[in-house]
């Protein structure tokens, strides 16, 4: 192969590589009955005007398997740390004992748990999808460089590789959300 086939490989690696990034951080924010400080991620917090991540005010951390605690730096934000807590729809209610936010995790149903399994897919789906479009910009490239004369044998040589690569990450997609749904499901 040629250093502009290895290259456009080297790429679609980078660009795969990427889309299970986001997908694991996605799928951190999928509860999954045991407390994590992770859930807390997208929460934002009105701190003097702006909107901040809580991780970036307070410290979480977890007592137990199934209790975070918030202890933001400064105690007069408590109030606007558990409005967060709460606006951000994640089934949590924070208890303030003046010093920090203690939050206990409810179990999950058996029908939640399905919920939380069939977004956990469809995460899933969606880096499928994002590793499909990427083989598509790099097979079109390919085929640029084909017509700008790279030969046959390479061009079909670079496309099995993109099609190998592709593979191999579909194949770590679904080991990621096979994972992630034995975790929901489990008590």
């Amino acid at each position: 192969m040629t250093e502009e086939t290895n290259e456009t490989i080297k790429e679609f690696k980078s660009a795969n590589n990427k889309s299970l990034t986001f997908l694991e951080s996605e799928l951190r924010k999928i509860r999954t009955g045991k407390a994590t400080p992770d859930m807390l991620d997208g929460v934002l917090v009105d701190y003097y005007g702006s909107m901040t991540n809580l991780s970036k005010i307070a410290n979480i951390g977890t007592l137990d398997g199934r209790t975070l605690t918030v202890q933001p730096w400064e105690k007069s934000i408590l109030g606007a740390c558990a409005k967060a807590i709460i606006n951000a729809n994640l089934g949590l209610a924070p208890q303030d004992n003046g010093e920090m936010l203690i939050i206990t995790i409810p179990m999950l149903t058996e029908e939640r748990r399905k919920e939380l399994a069939k977004i956990a897919r469809a995460e899933g789906e969606q880096a499928k999808v994002s590793v499909r479009n990427n083989r598509k910009d790099a097979m079109d490239y390919i085929k640029e460089l084909k017509n700008d004369g790279l030969s046959e044998d390479d061009a079909k040589t670079a496309e099995a590789e993109i099609q190998d690569v592709t593979n191999n990450f579909v194949k770590k997609i679904d080991s990621i959300i096979d994972a992630k749904e034995a975790d929901i499901m489990k008590i």
